[in-house]
């Protein structure tokens, strides 16, 4: 791959009057994912015109809209630091921040990263460009385009997980995209749907959370470590690359499978997201053998409508509740292995009743402990309602979005598919386990 330029983009004026100075305060949903490593995305796209029209027009019209729309998610362009004389993390924003978009080109062959075959998972890894982090300030947002000539082109993103989740992550996106359409008319503006909502007194603590998960992370290599350095995880030597495909038909058949085994009485939720990924951590449970005595599913929780009162669905930050699904391995391993997962996942969910903040005081320890447990803990990012596949900058749908940061969490990538049909679903393993999963989740839609 060859660098051709990294460029410093700085807000427009057009979108609105940003602020001369400001700082933005971390939740204690932020809080929560502090150390986490960033979120890395990369969506392609096919562009099979000369090299010298992706130049001249693709290339400006990206750079132009970047600058309108970090005017409105300005936060991005700041910095996050943990000041001596505070007791929690925020986001410094500086007029004249700027971020560094790098372009670059590859002579790798992009059909191979937009096809179906399992690929080794370094490969695409130096389509995403990295944050800069030390222990004093973090940057938020990096960004890199690299052009396949005559081919197409990648767009990769980096974001620090502290400071935005899925959904605010893929708002700023598709705003991109929206903006960069939107260059030929008038006026040139996000629509209310996609402005971002900053305001954080909407996030009511009552229960002081945000001090606990700081108080954690102090903790940490403490006391008061308030270094904002990542875990240091690696991408597993030899890992492989998988992207696999639920249809609609797949997931109609999988829910009856569910319920005409289901002989419990509790309430089962057979929604697409649940049967996916209970039919996915099955399959993977399967391919690892019988390691750790227990399974714990972690689902994630969009809490933005779910609390009381509900807030904006633009609301800036993360907004992330979650849900434990704990299973003994002999069970999952069994004949009924999706139906237990289904159900565990199910009980999990159902305490949403009881307010989608019940248990919130353990998020943190969990966390903190999970690195240091036996019990396997199967994570999964993204959601089909994201619609990555439909974001178009204008010269077409996406051909394959990838999230690469699964390569070193190892959680599952769980997102819509760009025709329509179904989910997909992305996962990193070594090649004797890919192998297994992949034979195992393919017949298990045969039988």
């Amino acid at each position: 791959m060859k660098i051709i330029e990294v460029v410093s983009i700085t807000p427009s004026l057009e979108s609105q009057k940003l602020p001369t100075q400001t700082s933005l305060s971390l939740t204690f949903f932020d809080i929560l994912w502090l150390r986490l490593t960033p979120v890395e995305r990369v969506f392609f796209y096919e562009f099979t015109h000369p090299t010298p029209l992706f130049y001249d027009i693709v290339l400006p019209k990206l750079k132009h809209s970047l600058s309108v729309v970090l005017g409105y998610f300005f936060p991005l362009v700041g910095y996050l630091t943990w000041p001596v004389d505070s007791d929690k993390p925020i986001i410094k924003y500086n007029d004249g921040d700027t971020i560094f978009l790098t372009v670059a080109e590859s002579d790798a062959d992009f059909n191979h990263f937009v096809g179906s075959d399992l690929c080794e998972a370094t490969e695409i890894q130096h389509l995403v460009p990295k944050l800069t982090i030390s222990h004093e300030k973090a940057n938020v947002l990096s960004l890199q385009v690299t052009l396949f000539p005559n081919s197409g082109f990648s767009i990769g993103i980096t974001t620090h997980h502290a400071v935005l989740d899925g959904k605010t992550s893929t708002s700023f996106i598709k705003s991109w995209a929206y903006l960069c359409n939107m260059e030929e008319q008038s006026p040139f503006a996000l629509p209310h749907e996609l402005t971002p909502f900053y305001d954080r007194d909407v996030i009511e603590d009552p229960n002081e959370l945000a001090t606990k998960y700081a108080s954690d992370w102090l903790k940490q290599n403490g006391p008061n470590n308030k270094s904002l350095k990542v875990w240091d995880l690696h991408v597993p030597e030899g890992a492989i690359r998988g992207l696999f495909h639920l249809s609609r038909s797949n997931i109609e058949k999988l829910k009856q499978l569910v319920l005409a085994k289901y002989k419990g009485n509790g309430k089962l939720h057979l929604s697409t997201l649940v049967v996916s990924l209970a039919y996915a951590c099955v399959s993977r449970v399967k391919a690892e053998g019988n390691r750790s005595k227990k399974h714990g599913i972690a689902v994630n929780i969009d809490c933005r409508l779910r609390l009381d009162p509900p807030i904006p669905s633009t609301y800036f930050g993360n907004c992330i509740g979650g849900r434990f699904a704990v299973n003994e391995t002999t069970e999952l391993l069994g004949e009924d292995g999706l139906i237990v997962a289904v159900e565990s996942i199910s009980a999990a969910l159902e305490t949403l009743k009881d307010g989608v903040l019940s248990g919130a005081e353990s998020w943190s320890s969990k966390l903190h402990d999970g690195l240091n447990t036996d019990e396997k803990i199967i994570g999964a990012a993204g959601s089909p309602s994201f619609e990555v596949y439909s974001i178009d900058f204008g010269w077409g749908r996406p051909k394959k979005v990838e999230m690469t940061s699964i390569d070193r969490t190892g959680a599952f990538c769980i997102s819509d598919t760009r025709n329509g049909d179904g989910v997909e679903i992305g996962f990193v393993s070594n090649k004797q386990e890919m192998d297994a999963f992949a034979s195992i989740f393919v017949k298990g839609l045969e039988s």
